[in-house]
């Protein structure tokens, strides 16, 4: 194909600071073979970034040639780890596009990094429309080779790699947790590494990109297991009565100050005794699923019951509580170790329930708001003085505790203003 001319459209104000990679994208043409450019192939620049990038339009032969959808975030550091999120096979949508691209409909909106820097065999790096790309491939398996609109980018660092991805993939239909895995993963891989020495992901196991039951955590759940250890240490165990210990969730599909300067402050992989937390959580959560599973009953709900964010912040919560108290702390890892039910006891959570809840409520551990939060941090605690496991009575306890607590603090802040 007769190359045409690649004309760079500037603002005027960045004219004169930009690179152009020419011989980059000399080798897009020559490889890719886009129809523009028998013409005009024109360069752009997101002038935010001042990333370069190009659009245009590549047969589908030369798409499934040389592209792919395997792309790391970070693939000087963390190669091993994806940017895209999984394909969802059985989306009656996608089941529509794969039906659409075999009836030759031409897709657009696909956005891909144009790269030889890794997987030089497949240059064309798919960062948004993966989907899109595989009803493609299906269709040109049966002789269907349309031509398809590309945003190609040229020349990214890995602040505008990071940048390209999100914007490609923040659309209403991802989970923001996809987000929060990309966000964590360019902060480097402290979080992930730690989840995996203590349990809570398997070895070379990434986070998932949406919260699912019996799938591996995702970044949210990590980061609020380990945020309210911290903030349980930061209670004096002597003044529990009288102090507010309401965790909290973490933030998800955008900034968490309180993450942040968590992370910014607190080398918490270097926590050993953190690291205990986490390894008697992971354990918990195993115990908990193998109730269910080696008695073939129950709800799933119940099987990941220890999982369910009330649950998994309230416990560590008063795992950082009891920090310094090893005897109590003891106690509540050995919630783990009940013997002929399961160690939440989710059957007698469910029927919990306190004169003031509405005629809806569920009982314990369906709900994920403060309320239930400040609860089952009462229950854990009742649960840490004798030990012994969680009962319907200890249940009821935590419940009038958690709200004659909230009413003496009530009584505190309005004498306070008065």
């Amino acid at each position: 194909m007769k190359q045409g001319i690649i004309k760079p459209v500037l603002p005027v104000d960045l004219q004169t600071q930009l690179y152009i990679p020419e011989a980059l994208l000399s080798n897009f043409i020559e490889i890719c073979e886009p129809s523009e450019s028998a013409d005009v192939l024109h360069v752009f620049v997101d002038a935010r970034t001042s990333a370069l990038y190009s659009e245009c339009h590549i047969s589908a032969v030369k798409l499934a040639t040389l592209a792919t959808t395997d792309v790391p975030l970070d693939p000087d550091d963390q190669a091993e780890y994806r940017a895209n999120r999984e394909i969802v096979a059985d989306h009656v949508a996608f089941k529509a596009m794969k039906t659409d691209a075999k009836g030759r409909r031409s897709f657009s909106n696909i956005v891909a990094e144009f790269t030889t820097e890794f997987d030089p065999e497949h240059p064309l790096k798919i960062i948004g429309g993966q989907h899109r790309f595989e009803a493609i491939r299906e269709a040109l398996d049966e002789g269907i080779n349309e031509v398809h609109g590309l945003k190609v980018y040229f020349g990214l660092t890995s602040e505008q790699r990071l940048d390209a991805q999100l914007i490609s993939n923040t659309v209403i239909a991802v989970p923001t947790d996809l987000y929060d895995r990309m966000q964590e993963t360019m902060k480097g891989p402290e979080l992930r590494d730690w989840c995996q020495k203590v349990g809570l992901l398997k070895e070379d196991q990434d986070f998932n990109d949406k919260r699912q039951r019996g799938e591996q955590i995702t970044v949210r759940a990590a980061r609020t297991f380990i945020l309210n250890y911290y903030l349980g240490e930061a209670v004096d165990p002597d003044n529990f009565a009288q102090t507010e210990t309401t965790p909290k969730i973490c933030r998800s599909g955008g900034a968490d100050p309180d993450w942040d300067e968590l992370r910014r402050t607190k080398k918490f992989w270097k926590d050993s005794k953190l690291e205990a937390a986490g390894q008697e959580f992971a354990n918990l959560v195993e115990a908990q699923r193998n109730a269910f599973q080696a008695k073939k009953k129950g709800s799933s709900d119940f099987q990941e019951k220890a999982l369910n964010y009330a649950v998994l912040s309230a416990w560590s919560f008063t795992a950082g509580l009891l920090k310094a108290n090893t005897v109590r702390l003891a106690r509540h890892f050995g919630l783990k170790d009940q013997s002929g039910r399961d160690p939440l006891n989710a059957n007698s959570l469910a029927k919990g329930k306190h004169k003031t809840d509405a005629e809806n409520y569920r009982g314990l551990g369906y709900r994920t708001d403060a309320k239930e939060r400040g609860r089952f941090v009462e229950l854990f605690y009742v649960q840490a003085e004798k030990g012994g496991g969680i009962t319907s009575d200890m249940i009821d306890l935590a419940m009038k505790k958690y709200h004659a607590k909230q009413a003496a603090i009530d009584v505190q802040r309005t004498e306070g203003k008065a």
